[in-house]
């Protein structure tokens, strides 16, 4: 699906929050106008946004809130699971570990990395994963994990492949100064999905006595997603500022 811009992905991410919402409601239908009046968009971005994915919902009818919910869990890869490991376990990454909400989306914790000695060994409480969960309302206990140091990172990688349970992504909770080499760590064992909350930005490695611009095969395939708290406060400072800008151009926000 190429020229899909970044920001109709990420509204499509509110989009389906939105009509999660609409179904714990008991809301069977929807529109256009009633997505875009709670994304606070218009009517034409969500039928824009929706139009680069496929054909949904009835002219003068609308959506069918579980049949266009489940087309956008699958078009953004909700459908199915997605082994997840932490590099990085200080607060920031044992409060990652913690949250529950992404294994209520298929993403499952399977391993927690660091390089400090007085983590090492340590146990965390991590949500169950979706599959483990018996479905009769009740909030399924916790799994733990024991905290690894990262030189055994490929190792442990190895093994998850063997037993057909590939890592595919890798959170990085580091110290900025640490990222780019915790970031190496996970594409050298094979891990294609890098979500970056270091405050830095992380540069593919270039290959060995070729051009600076030719990216390594390492890190050819790799998808890196930045969330840079700091960044969204700067954001909103300059927003609340500008408030006249908020709403200029919103293809080219990302």
């Amino acid at each position: 699906m190429p020229g899909i811009p970044t920001a109709a992905v990420s509204r499509l991410v509110t989009y389906l929050r939105i009509l999660e919402e609409l179904e714990r409601a008991q809301t069977l239908t929807t529109s256009s106008g009633a997505l875009a009046g709670r994304a606070q968009v218009s009517a034409f971005q969500v039928r824009k946004d929706l139009a680069y994915f496929g054909r949904f919902g009835t002219r003068g009818m609308g959506y069918t809130v579980s049949v266009l919910k489940r087309e956008l869990t699958r078009v953004l890869g909700l459908n199915r699971s997605w082994n997840v490991v932490i590099v990085g376990m200080g607060r920031l990454g044992q409060a990652v570990a913690h949250y529950p909400g992404a294994s209520e989306y298929q993403f499952g914790y399977v391993g927690l990395f660091d390089v400090k000695t007085e983590l090492i060994g340590k146990h965390v409480d991590v949500p169950a994963q979706r599959e483990q969960v018996s479905g009769l309302g009740q909030a399924p206990p916790p799994r733990q994990l024991r905290i690894e140091h990262i030189r055994d990172l490929a190792d442990f990688a190895q093994q998850q492949r063997g037993c057909q349970q590939a890592i595919d992504m890798g959170f990085l909770a580091v110290p900025p100064e640490h990222a780019q080499s915790a970031a190496q760590s996970l594409v050298e064992a094979g891990i294609k999905g890098i979500l970056n909350f270091a405050p830095t930005l992380i540069q593919p490695r270039s290959k060995e006595g070729g051009p600076l611009q030719e990216i390594s095969d390492e890190w050819r395939d790799v998808m890196v997603e930045n969330v840079d708290f700091l960044v969204g406060m700067k954001r909103l400072a300059f927003y609340m500022l500008n408030p006249q800008l908020k709403d200029q151009d919103p293809e080219e926000r990302t």
